[in-house]
């Protein structure tokens, strides 16, 4: 099983930036495309972005041109860079794979992101 730890968030004022960090566990991590998933309070997890093994890209439309998804493979490590961070990005961020793969069936504690106005 794939443990993934997720880090980076905080509270940043509108129009400012974070950059999210997920350290994924195990030998497969590099073969697997993998994403970015956010929850707002009262709202169903969503995907934001996602990252394929050779490295093409896929954003959900509200946050195009200001997060940019990427992944380190050989530290095991997906990034998030958010700018222009909006309130409506308020919401607790949480790596995973994108789509079904074996070991990647449990959902790490997330991190925090809120943005005020």
């Amino acid at each position: 099983q794939v443990q993934l730890v997720e880090s980076g968030g905080g509270l940043v004022q509108s129009g400012g930036s974070l950059r999210l960090s997920c350290a994924a566990s195990g030998s497969t991590f590099s073969i697997y495309a993998m994403g970015w998933y956010r929850q707002a309070p009262g709202k169903q997890r969503e995907l934001v972005a996602s990252i394929s093994s050779d490295g093409s890209t896929y954003y959900e439309d509200s946050v195009k041109g200001r997060f940019t998804i990427s992944r380190d493979n050989a530290k095991n490590t997906l990034y998030l860079q958010m700018n222009s961070l909006k309130p409506a990005d308020t919401a607790v961020y949480y790596c995973n794979s994108f789509g079904v793969v074996p070991g990647y069936d449990s959902w790490g504690q997330g991190t925090q992101v809120t943005v005020s106005s």
